[in-house]
């Protein structure tokens, strides 16, 4: 005879249909982790399942409960409404009992992620006294879209980005707003300074070079767009490939750029950049920080999350 795995006790199916006994713990989770990933395809290394496990158990909990769960879309699924009460209803015992299962081992690592300048200036000085307790940290970079494709299979427990997820899979709330300065070095800004035409600070910028971390200037052209009213016409100067190097760059004098506060606010202060334009309102990111669904079963991740949501209010 073969051992059968206990069914999850909760009131009834989506529309109101009680599940079938075959339901088991392993379909549910099945469901759910399909559910919070957005595809079988991204699911099933989670589950550490073949992707055709997947689909025939989605499949059978379909066929068991008369209703179907998901809409197969080019890429990924979309959940029904369906499986949205379905969820609801057994989210919270399956992450209940992913806790207890856990319960006397090891804290697990936590695993987060967003864009490299913003980890190394602002998240990890402030997660240091978490690390000095006890906290064991995973800590990746990368841009807003593949970090949360990564996040719905399973890979992060906390992402920041500057984009808020689609759908209601990952849940976010606003972290802090990145607010957007025109810099240069001190003879950059003494010669713009100086120029004939300086009460026309876009004339006066038009011969000093531009240097970006892209071809296509995204940071520049929206300031321009955003503070000055008008499009952007020059050409970058000098490409680089991330932030720290248009910072390094613009402080030894190759030329002007648009940075985060974050980043360049000691350079400001110390005087190796100036600040070339104080806008009235000066363009800003909002950066959001989205927690993986069950990833709070880990106290630690619930300890990075909320130091993260209390230092963020004086960045």
């Amino acid at each position: 005879m073969t051992n059968r795995k206990p069914a999850v006790a909760v009131p009834s199916a989506a529309g109101g249909k009680q599940l079938p006994s075959h339901a088991d713990l392993n379909m549910l989770r099945t469901f759910l982790a399909v559910y919070r990933a957005g595809s079988f395809t991204a699911a099933a290394p989670r589950l550490a399942l073949s992707q055709p496990t997947v689909t025939a158990q989605i499949r059978a909990l379909e066929q068991g409960t008369g209703r179907e769960l998901f809409t197969r879309l080019p890429r990924g699924v979309e959940p029904t409404p369906h499986a949205h009460e379905l969820a609801g209803q057994i989210a919270g015992p399956l992450d209940a009992l992913a806790g207890l299962e856990d319960a006397g081992s090891a804290v697990a690592p936590v695993h987060l992620a967003g864009p490299s300048e913003l980890l190394c200036v602002r998240v990890l000085p402030a997660l240091v006294p978490l690390v000095a307790d006890g906290v064991q940290l995973r800590v990746a970079q990368g841009l807003p879209e593949p970090l949360l494709e990564e996040m719905r299979a399973g890979r992060h427990d906390l992402v920041i980005t500057t984009r808020r997820p689609r759908g209601r899979a990952l849940e976010s709330v606003p972290l802090a707003d990145e607010e957007y300065l025109l810099v240069g070095s001190p003879a950059w800004a003494g010669r713009v300074a100086g120029h004939r035409e300086a009460d026309d600070l876009c004339t006066a910028l038009r011969e000093v070079p531009l240097v970006t971390y892209a071809e296509d200037l995204p940071i520049v052209r929206r300031y321009w767009r955003t503070v000055f009213g008008k499009p952007l016409t020059a050409r970058a100067a000098v490409t680089v490939p991330n932030l720290y190097a248009v910072l390094s760059a613009v402080s030894a004098g190759a030329g002007v750029s648009v940075l985060p506060r974050s980043l360049c606010q000691d350079h400001l202060a110390d005087g190796r950049l100036r600040l070339l334009h104080e806008a009235e309102e000066p363009p800003l990111n909002t950066l959001f920080l989205v927690q993986r669904p069950g990833a709070g079963a880990n106290p630690d991740v619930v300890r990075v999350r909320d130091t993260l949501r209390r230092t963020a209010r004086g960045w």
